[in-house]
């Protein structure tokens, strides 16, 4: 019979010729019978029936997994190299060789690291409003732009996604999807990127903007570091010069090598002190910016200021090089955007001064500073204390109680 394709034999049709062949096992001739009334040949009927005795054995069986699970799951392992260790994939890859775990090829493990990110979701979700400190910037993969957000207080990433560009438009999606997440934002902290600023200053109108003092500052003491790695190059150029003094043996070549020697010497101590005025006066910079003074008290805008110019100019006066003006002009000009976190503290310390005493918010001041681990004054009362053997820990338990033993003393003065 000439083989011919039948595509009016639909699987219901099907179904009847296999009921048929059934019905008739063993009746002599049934088969060719069959056949002809279908148009079809006895291999094609024994097929079917072939077929469909297969698939009910394994409909009517006992369950069977094709594919057991394994004893040994790398999902934990995958994770804890990438996450914890932070290996690369292809790293991954070999250590997995090494101990013969399967599957271990890097295009495995990249597309299981894929599927992981692809499930996390881009922004966190809180069940109720949640006010935070926004600190936002971009990240780069591969020339992509990748926005990010952080709460300032418990470093959790509250939102990252891949943008196509960074314009304020973007950005202000960015912060809205935030807002649409029960998110409140007090504040942002960031570079001066131009749409960063403005996308976060449309999302969030009644938020205020604090600049990164890490890119305030970078340019200045990425100068300190280059001042730093010339001054090791001119130690290793001077001990150079007074191991070739130490060698020379006609009588010329002595005093050659020592002219050599002192210029060498010269230059090493030059650039040494350089590097270490720079060093010390940016120690001072960072120490006047903090919130607290060495003794503990809280600063004002007008006395960081203060420092703030006053440092600058010693910077520009005793550092020759010329490269130290054009990195402070920019500085000079953001002194006010400088100096936002310092009103911000002035005006919680003005409120809290109209619900209790002074001296409660000094002390209160005292011991945060303190946990904080930040530079005490010798003469600072707590400091006093840690000379004595108390841990930082007790001198803020004794901070603390001295504020609830107050707090009972002045109950009727703070009308609790």
């Amino acid at each position: 019979m000439k083989f011919t394709r039948r595509p009016d034999l639909d699987p219901q049709t099907r179904i009847e010729i296999v009921k048929h062949v059934w019905l008739h096992q063993g009746i002599y001739g049934k088969m060719v019978q069959i056949a002809q009334a279908y148009q079809i040949s006895r291999t094609f009927l024994y097929q079917l029936s072939w077929a469909a005795r297969s698939h009910l054995e394994v409909l009517f069986s006992d369950p069977h997994h094709l594919v057991q699970p394994p004893d040994f799951l790398l999902e934990p392992w995958i994770l804890s190299c990438r996450l914890e260790g932070k290996c690369s994939i292809p790293s991954i890859s070999s250590i997995f060789k090494r101990f013969d775990y399967q599957p271990n090829s890097v295009g495995y493990l990249s597309e299981c690291l894929q599927d992981y990110g692809r499930s996390v979701p881009s922004t966190l979700s809180m069940a109720q409003k949640k006010v935070v400190f926004y600190l936002s910037d971009e990240i780069f993969a591969n020339q992509a732009p990748i926005l990010v957000t952080v709460d300032a207080q418990s470093t959790a990433i509250l939102k990252i996604e891949l943008a196509s560009d960074r314009s304020a438009k973007t950005w202000e999606t960015h912060f809205k999807d935030l807002g649409a997440h029960r998110f409140h934002s007090l504040g942002m902290a960031s570079d001066r990127g131009v749409g960063l600023k403005a996308g976060y200053q449309a999302a969030c109108q009644d938020g205020f903007w604090v600049c990164d003092q890490f890119h305030e500052f970078q340019e200045l003491f990425n100068r300190c570091h280059q001042l730093e790695r010339q001054a090791y190059r001119a130690i290793a150029g001077e001990h150079e010069a007074a191991e070739k003094f130490a060698n020379a043996k006609s009588e010329a070549n002595p005093n050659k090598r020592l002219d050599k020697y002192e210029r060498a010497h010269k230059s090493c101590e030059y650039a040494i002190e350089k590097y270490d005025r720079l060093d010390l006066l940016l120690s001072m910079l960072s120490e006047s910016l903090y919130l607290c003074s060495s003794s503990g008290r809280l600063r004002t805008v007008e006395g960081v200021r203060s420092d703030l110019t006053l440092i600058l100019n010693l910077i520009e006066e005793e550092i020759n090089d010329d490269q130290i003006p054009k990195l402070l002009k920019p500085i000079r000009s953001h002194i006010d955007d400088l100096l936002v976190p310092f009103r911000q503290v002035e005006q919680i310390h003005a409120d809290l001064l109209e619900s209790m005493p002074e001296q409660i918010i000094d002390a209160l001041v005292l011991s945060w500073h303190h946990d904080q681990g930040w530079p005490f004054d010798t003469t600072c009362p707590i400091n006093l204390m840690a000379r004595k053997g108390i841990t930082i820990n007790e001198n803020v338990n004794i901070g603390l109680t001295f504020l609830k033993v107050f707090l009972m003393d002045n109950l009727t003065i703070l009308k609790l």
